[in-house]
């Protein structure tokens, strides 16, 4: 028997990607949508592009039978997402797509998202959904978090590389490029067409982004000490796509050794021959990573390179990736799509 799913927040672009992935999934079948703000509306109203699927219409999550539902993604902003959670039913596993549940210290969520959180119980049952390094703790959970893209895209480059000891902690710089789509789907005057298109800006620069919260907190785990990273995420006038630069003190081959031990049995995790980079081109519409590491002209520096599709492996692949796990399934189910070139 098929695995009954629920996606609540379904008119965004992250609940299409669900959808979208979930549809050649093997045992996975949507029982229900929800979406309040288009509840009545079928889905090929909202998204033309899944008009050929067989979808239930659109409902407010108050309205879904959860007794009949395994598995509830939850693609919602951040604050509404803790406030819908906290009154779902216990039976239901939950896969959140929102920041709500990624932070463990209540502290650490009123500092980075500026208000207290509603459900702290919750807060300490859920497992971060790096599915790469929690995968015996996602096969458990009841309640799993999935990380921000940005997030994941910087800890598949540094994680490994600090586990290993084989680079200076207290100089760490990340720049990362991302595509529009990582800002949501609602309507915002910076990202209309002629805002954006032709250039590209910083944005949150001298550390306050959001996600310095899940860099901090993971980092600082692995290494046992308090380890902080500059990092400037920019917006680019593309659609999908993360493109990460690493800038670290250490030897560029032991760095390319160490991600090529951490990530040699993983299945969506290429690490490239030495001195290649890597492209969103290359992984755009799928769950695959791709890491570069390249030696820098200035002795003992390396710059360290990744590319991964935002709404895919950054977000929604992620999400099916880690509900395979909890459900008993197999980890690469439904996700093995290659990526689309050009």
């Amino acid at each position: 028997m098929p695995h009954s799913i629920a996606i609540i927040g379904a008119s965004g672009y992250t609940g299409a990607e669900l959808i979208r992935i979930i549809a050649t999934h093997p045992s996975f079948e949507i029982k229900a949508l929800a979406a309040n703000s288009k509840a009545g509306q079928s889905m090929a109203q909202v998204f033309p592009h899944l008009r050929h699927l067989d979808l239930p219409d659109l409902v407010t999550w108050e309205q879904i039978d959860f007794d009949q539902i395994d598995l509830c993604f939850c693609a919602l902003p951040h604050k509404t997402s803790q406030e819908v959670i906290s009154k779902l039913p216990k039976s239901v596993k939950i896969v959140d797509l929102s920041a709500d549940f990624r932070l463990r210290d209540p502290e650490a969520y009123k500092k980075w998202y500026g208000n207290e959180h509603a459900a702290k119980e919750m807060q300490t049952e859920a497992v971060y959904g790096l599915t790469e390094f929690y995968r015996d703790d996602i096969k458990a959970a009841r309640l799993v978090a999935g990380t921000g893209c940005n997030a994941a895209t910087g800890q598949f480059l540094l994680r490994p590389l600090i586990a290993a000891g084989v680079i200076d902690l207290d100089d760490i710089i990340l720049d990362l490029a991302c595509g529009v789509s990582g800002a949501g789907r609602s309507l915002k005057e910076n990202l209309l067409h002629a805002e954006l298109s032709e250039g590209t800006q910083a944005y949150s620069v001298g550390g306050t982004h959001r996600h310095l919260g899940e860099f901090d907190q993971e980092f600082s785990a692995i290494a046992g000490r308090a380890v902080k990273i500059q990092f400037t995420p920019h917006l680019a006038p593309f659609n999908r796509g993360i493109l990460a630069t690493g800038y670290v003190k250490g030897d560029a081959e032991a760095i390319h050794a160490a991600l090529s031990k951490q990530y040699a049995s993983e299945p969506f995790i290429e690490v490239l021959p030495m001195g290649e980079t890597p492209s969103t081109h290359h992984v755009r519409g799928s769950n695959f990573v791709h890491i570069g590491v390249v030696a820098d002209r200035l002795p003992g520096k390396t710059i360290i390179v990744a590319a991964l599709d935002n709404l895919f492996k950054g977000s929604s692949g992620q999400a099916v990736q880690n509900a395979n796990l909890m459900l008993g399934e197999d980890e690469t189910a439904g996700l093995m799509l290659a990526p689309c070139f050009p």
